[in-house]
């Protein structure tokens, strides 16, 4: 192997071609979540993560080769996930009002970040590349905006693209107390910005 190929599988990730292989980067992925939400990314080590799998670390490294990009990989996969739960809101045959949309999304984040903990951890990674960070929120914001254009009765014409942009930084708000279990009034919290949230959209 050149030194050139080896920087090259040094910087990519291995997408696995048959059914044993998926498998076992599920299943590696699946420990990365549990270390990565346990210990942070920072502090996470690929022997914890090879170790929670049941796998060698050789293993773990044919596919991902480096921490950050294991921790990428996990991320958008989530990232995957969250998308699917935006596009499957606010579908009810009549629709909803805002107020009732906002309750919806509010309540699915919640179990959302329940059902997949390392998800705060991974958002605050500082390296993340900037143009897929932005290309990412530019697509959370049009999912939202197409959420909130759902709305019935309807919402003002352009008002769904000003109130995604609201909306997203108050996902991010919540994302944040959900990282701080230690905070005796964080469900409290959560429920008042949700209250505050559809207290806007229904006066």
């Amino acid at each position: 192997m050149t030194s050139q190929n080896a920087s090259k599988n040094a910087t990519e990730t291995r997408a696995p071609q048959r059914a044993r292989g998926k498998a076992r980067v599920a299943a590696l992925l699946s420990a990365a979540s549990d270390v990565f939400a346990e210990k942070g990314v920072e502090a996470a080590t690929m022997t914890e993560v090879a170790a929670r799998a049941h796998a060698s670390i050789g293993s773990l490294y044919q596919f991902f080769p480096t921490k950050e990009l294991l921790a990428e990989a996990l991320h958008l996969d989530i990232l995957d996930h969250f998308f699917a739960l935006l596009a499957g809101l606010g579908n009810t045959p009549d629709g909803q009002d805002a107020g009732a949309l906002m309750d919806q999304l509010f309540a699915e984040l919640a179990t959302f970040l329940k059902t997949h903990p390392a998800f705060v951890a991974l958002a605050d990674r500082r390296n993340i590349d900037k143009e897929r960070k932005r290309q990412t929120r530019a697509r959370l914001r049009a999912e939202l905006a197409t959420l909130l254009s759902k709305a019935n009765p309807p919402l003002p014409a352009g008002k769904p693209d000003v109130l995604a942009v609201v909306i997203l930084h108050q996902i991010r708000v919540v994302m944040a107390l959900h990282g701080e279990e230690d905070l005796a009034v964080r469900d409290a919290a959560l429920a008042e910005l949700a209250a505050m949230m559809k207290g806007h959209l229904t006066r």
